[in-house]
């Protein structure tokens, strides 16, 4: 058995991105140049910077591509400081690439509270706006760990009232649900390739309409002078076809919440806690935890029976870091023993099944030798 629920990590390449990249690649040419080849290959980066903003209602010139969301989400903020903002709300579950380069930019920072579903805290979001200081405000659309979706629209309208900027880290998001940057009222959005089945190592920053940016990458004028060097002419055809296939599909990633519910119910009544549960979160997204057992054993047992899922806080060296989204939520107590399970494009029924009944079995015998440690001690 082999079952792959970590699409929230990387999703796996679609077959027609395979595709498409391989023809791209065995037709390579700059697109700066004016040759036959340099022709061919702009009017590849073209097609797949409309296929992007069609994806969450942009136009077209709107798009600027890049090496992945890490760095679109760091020119958004230095965007946004450039154009006249003197600090920077980041919430407290955002994504540590966000809360990283708003604590390098040298402003000051605030975080913005959520609440134990792990929501946003308007009511603290409007007095911070209220106070001296135009505010780059960051809030992810949904939480990378939980799923849990951001009131954005309701955030916006504080944020426009107060004469803010609000930037919207949409990479979870598209292609699971609608994603409009009209509607959503943003000032700036970012999106990676590799989230929507696309290849790894290519992202965009879309801005609003009427809004400039600043580059953080200096060089040659690709871009329209916003982000220098080469295009990744194959990744970025990848990227424009993952984004095409996720809007034809986004009806279908619906269907996911049954399956999704479903397994939450079983785990819930063995004993585990559904972080976010009581919010509107993606329909692929379970994020669960027990107190006891930590992510590196739940997820090692989990592999060893073909499943693959990923924990829902960072491991690096043996070393388990508590789940940002967790402790945001008051959850410190499992904030160790995370588990996330999402499904995508490829997934079916039958996995979120093979997930439940691999960590059932798992947990029914994790438990069973915590007890006999108990009668040995006793």
């Amino acid at each position: 058995m082999s079952i792959y629920l970590d699409f929230n990590a990387s999703a796996l390449v679609r077959p027609e991105v395979q595709d498409v990249m391989a023809r791209a690649l065995a037709d390579n040419g700059n697109p700066s140049a004016v040759h036959a080849a340099g022709r061919r290959a702009r009017a590849r980066v073209e097609t797949a910077r409309a296929q992007v903003g069609e994806l969450v209602g942009a136009d077209p010139t709107a798009v600027v591509f890049s090496s992945g969301g890490t760095e679109s989400n760091a020119q958004a903020l230095a965007s946004a400081l450039a154009a006249g903002c003197k600090r920077v709300i980041v919430s407290a579950t955002e994504h540590p690439c966000v809360a990283e380069a708003a604590l390098a930019s040298g402003a000051p920072v605030e975080v913005l509270p959520v609440d134990g579903r792990g929501l946003i805290d308007l009511a603290w979001l409007a007095e911070a706006l209220a106070r001296p200081g135009r505010a780059v405000v960051a809030i992810h659309h949904a939480n990378n760990e939980s799923g849990v979706i951001q009131p954005i629209e309701q955030a916006a309208a504080l944020v426009r009232a107060a004469g803010g900027w609000l930037h919207v880290d949409a990479i979870q998001s598209a292609g699971k649900v609608p994603v409009d940057i009209r509607a959503l009222d943003a000032d700036s959005l970012t999106l990676s390739a590799h989230k929507l089945g696309g290849p790894q190592g290519v992202g965009a920053l879309v801005l609003k309409e009427g809004l400039a940016g600043v580059r953080i990458i200096h060089g040659a004028g690709q871009e329209r002078g916003l982000r220098a060097g080469t295009e990744n002419v194959p990744g970025i055809v990848g990227f424009g076809t993952a984004a095409d296939c996720a809007a034809r599909d986004l009806a279908e990633v619906q269907s996911h919440a049954a399956w999704r519910d479903g397994a939450e119910a079983r785990v819930r009544a063995a004993g585990a806690t559904i972080v976010g549960g009581g919010a509107p979160r993606l329909p692929n997204t379970l994020f669960m935890a027990v107190e006891g057992w930590d992510s590196p054993q739940q997820l090692i047992t989990l592999d060893l029976a073909g499943v693959m899922v990923s924990a829902g806080s960072a491991c690096s060296s043996g070393k388990v870091k508590p789940s940002r989204a967790m402790s945001a939520m008051g959850l410190d107590r499992l904030a160790t023993g995370g588990v996330r399970i999402s499904g995508g494009w490829s997934t079916v029924e039958a996995d979120w099944t093979g997930f439940t009944d691999a960590w059932l079995a798992a947990w029914q015998k994790h438990q069973a030798r915590v007890s006999e440690r108990v009668k040995e001690v006793a």
